[in-house]
């Protein structure tokens, strides 16, 4: 009898609970209707999805596996053949080496200069927002235009770098930094350095206004100078901001194409190419669509795997100690 009382009693407690404070489970039937008033407002984002990014993907993959003439006619199915045929290709491994320096290179190198900018960005002084709104230009302006300016700058003949650059008696005569294959994409390393500082820096920026100002205090006050209240607090308070800075950084320069399209594409070779201007050339170049869509696919892959080994070693979801 009394087991009953509490049942009975427990009941519409809860219903009360339920109606009045903590919502119960959900039915499918409610998750779906919400599903369904949710489509209006993420179809447009969904179109926009599919039309950019998977539909020309899967056309990609497609074409990978077909056999197209120069005129773009299919003539069928090779299934994996053009993989091969790419995968074949001497010049690839010299233009892999080229792609691991070239992301490398201006990964780090971002980095650690928006490591200084950023520290150096933080502090109090006089002008600091007129300062962070200069270091947004080279984000803001347009790769290509950038890219464009620096390849006239360090033209030999009239461009204003390399005039500089022979009457401060760095150069003793103007050097064709364009023209041959190391010097055009050592140039290319510190053009894609210098457009991807600002997001960069600011990212880590961001890292700093979250890193707690009593933990600062608390480490001065243990008597931590600057370059150990650095390296123990600040830097592995950046972990996450560092991650994320670098993982798009790979991610985009990787795929990057005008700044090596524009300092390198007029020298014959493939000498200064990475996965992404061969790719190109075999579009452009040998009328391939096959075989550019094949190096495409496998362009995919290496970055899956690349960002799977990343976010493997780095683990920058990982709490700070």
């Amino acid at each position: 009898m009394s087991q009953l009382t509490t049942t009975a009693t427990a009941g519409p407690a809860t219903g009360r609970a339920r109606r009045g404070g903590t919502p119960g489970p959900r039915t499918a039937s409610g998750g779906a209707a919400d599903l369904w008033h949710a489509v209006p407002w993420t179809a447009p984002a969904l179109i926009l999805i599919f039309g950019i990014v998977l539909f020309p993907a899967g056309y990609m993959v497609y074409n990978s596996t077909r056999k197209i003439s120069v005129a773009g006619v299919d003539h069928g199915s090779v299934g994996f053949a053009n993989y091969l045929a790419v995968l074949a290709r001497p010049e690839l491994p010299g233009i892999l080496l080229n792609s691991l320096v070239w992301v490398a290179a201006v990964v780090v190198l971002t980095v650690v200069i928006s490591l200084a900018l950023a520290q150096f960005l933080n502090k109090n002084f006089p002008g600091r927002r007129w300062v962070r709104m200069a270091i947004i230009i080279p984000w803001a302006s347009s790769v290509v235009m950038t890219t464009t300016v620096f390849v006239y700058g360090l033209d030999p003949y009239y461009g204003i770098i390399n005039r500089f650059l022979v009457d401060v008696h760095i150069l003793a005569q103007p050097f064709g930094f364009t023209k041959e294959p190391l010097p055009a994409f050592i140039s290319s390393i510190a053009i894609a350095v210098f457009v991807s500082l600002p997001f960069t820096t600011y990212t880590l920026l961001a890292g700093h206004a979250g890193i707690p100002g009593d933990m600062l205090e608390a480490a001065k006050m243990d008597g931590a100078g600057a370059a150990r209240t650095y390296f123990g607090v600040i830097l592995p308070n950046l972990r996450n901001a560092i991650a994320l800075a670098s993982l798009i950084n790979i991610i985009n320069v990787f795929n990057s194409l005008p700044i090596l399209k524009l300092m390198t594409g007029s020298i014959p070779g493939y000498k200064a190419d990475t996965t992404t201007t061969y790719m190109f050339k075999l579009l452009q170049n040998e009328q391939r669509i096959d075989l550019s869509s094949a190096l495409g696919v496998i362009n995919f892959l290496i970055v899956l795997i690349v960002v799977a080994l990343y976010l493997w070693i780095v683990k920058p979801m990982k709490d700070v100690s």
